[in-house]
C-alpha cells in the first residue's frame, strides 16, 4: 500500500460517527492538499468495512458516490443523524 493510501485510510478511519469530511479536507489532512480526486478514487476502491468511506462527501455538502450505492451512502449517514 502506498505512502498517500495509507495516510488518506488513517484520516478517513478518524472520522467520528456522524461526522463528515469532505474529499477536499480528507487530502489536505493527510498531507496532499490539492489530491480530492485521488482521495475519491481510493474511497471508491475501499470495500474495507474499517474505513467508514460514507463518510467522505464532496466539498458542497452533497453526499456523493458510494461503491456500495447511492442511496446506501445516504441512509448510513441520515442514521448517524447527518443532514445532506
Amino acid at each position: 500500500m502506498s505512502d498517500f493510501s495509507e495516510k488518506v485510510l488513517a484520516v478517513v478511519r478518524a472520522i467520528p460517527r456522524g461526522q463528515v469530511m469532505s474529499y477536499g479536507e480528507v487530502a489536505k489532512q493527510a498531507g496532499y492538499p490539492g489530491a480530492a480526486r485521488a482521495v475519491g478514487s481510493l474511497m471508491k476502491q475501499n470495500y474495507d468495512d474499517s474505513v467508514p468511506c460514507h463518510r467522505v462527501v464532496r466539498a458542497d455538502g452533497r453526499a456523493g458516490r458510494y461503491n456500495r450505492g447511492d442511496a446506501n451512502k445516504i441512509e448510513l449517514l441520515r442514521n448517524e443523524g447527518v443532514k445532506l
